[in-house]
């Protein structure tokens, strides 16, 4: 194998991604550890990575104004910067591990000598690696990474999942009670959401009170747990930053949730996870680890991989209140790991 001197990982999105990625850095890292690692990672998310100490360098993507047709000019010319910018590091290595078109163009962008991705990655994007084996879609996203990571040589035995420095006290954070749950009620695809008054009203039954986190865009939903929550649910929705979320979660007795990106920092962290799951896949994209716990009606249906899911989502609707408290309940008598970082996260 090649010492690589200078490499690339393109991992723009989502935020689960983006952890799911952190073993794969941590095990090239220890590989290469004389190595420069970049990273392209989407405006926002880049937030999470800052200031890591595996990361010599952050490649802000601004995707989301890049998407916007009103300013396709000057959109374009910041492409073309971007590309520059990253072709004349002369990378030996780049690895994408997106697999979409855009992660494939800004493989071909950065001109690496070696570029590697998984042969059955979507959208084209095969066409612009080098070097390419199958990734397989009946494992994890991590342990899909991970296989890039022993081409490259890399002993990924262990699984690790380096952070970035976190805060140890906010204001928020020192408002918080000394023992909790946390309640993650939202999720990216519609299909994925529990309804928020049935979270609501299993907070109202959990032993210990709730603190309900989730993005700006998710307060509505935060906020509809917290009138069923019998006043046992705290929002802090919108009110975090990445990293002191990350913070929250870590210091949870355990977790509630859809199958969301927060999902993933409570797995990384070793917080136990009561995962509700109805159209997706959890062997591929559910809480990595065996503390874990799915939570799922088994249907003809499930997993689904349908571009338009069906509108009923009875796969979600059939699990009652009752149902998912019944198990977090005889969990709980069996005994869960204690809170905060279970799991080797240097």
């Amino acid at each position: 194998m090649p010492e690589y001197r200078k490499i690339l990982i393109i991992k723009p999105s989502a935020l689960g991604d983006i952890v799911h990625t952190l073993p794969f850095l941590a095990a090239v890292r220890e590989r290469y550890p004389d190595a420069e690692i970049h990273w392209v990672v989407a405006r926002g998310l880049h937030r999470f990575l800052e200031g890591h100490a595996m990361i010599t360098r952050l490649w802000i993507m601004d995707k989301e104004q890049w998407k916007q047709p009103r300013r396709l000019r000057r959109s374009l010319a910041e492409i073309v910067r971007f590309g520059r910018g990253l072709r004349r590091e002369h990378f030996d290595v780049s690895i994408d591990l997106s697999g979409l078109l855009r992660s494939g163009l800004v493989t071909w962008a950065a001109g690496a000598r070696e570029r590697l991705g998984f042969s059955d990655s979507d959208e084209g994007s095969p066409f612009f690696y080098n070097r390419k084996i199958v990734g397989g879609d009946a494992i994890h996203a991590i342990d899909r990474y991970l296989k890039l990571a022993r081409l490259m040589d890399c002993d990924v035995a262990g699984i690790r999942y380096p952070m970035a420095p976190l805060p140890d006290s906010t204001p928020l954070l020192d408002s918080l009670p000394e023992e909790f749950c946390v309640i993650t009620p939202s999720a990216g695809k519609k299909a994925n959401r529990w309804p928020a008054e049935r979270f609501g009203a299993l907070a109202a039954s959990l032993p210990l009170p709730s603190v309900i986190v989730g993005g700006q865009s998710d307060t509505s939903v935060a906020e509809t747990v917290v009138q069923h929550g019998g006043g046992q649910a705290t929002s802090v929705a919108g009110k975090t930053g990445l990293k002191e979320l990350v913070t929250l979660i870590g210091r949870a007795r355990f977790m509630v949730c859809n199958d969301t990106g927060p999902m993933h920092i409570a797995a990384a962290l070793g917080v136990p996870v009561f995962a509700i799951f109805g159209p997706a896949n959890p062997v591929r994209t559910g809480p990595y680890g065996e503390i874990h716990t799915v939570i799922q009606r088994n249907m003809d249906c499930a997993p689904c991989y349908r571009w338009q899911p069906c509108d009923h989502w009875q796969c979600m609707l059939d699990l009652s209140v009752q149902e998912v408290a019944s198990i977090i309940a005889t969990s709980l008598e069996k005994g869960l790991p204690g809170p905060g970082k279970k799991q080797d996260n240097q």
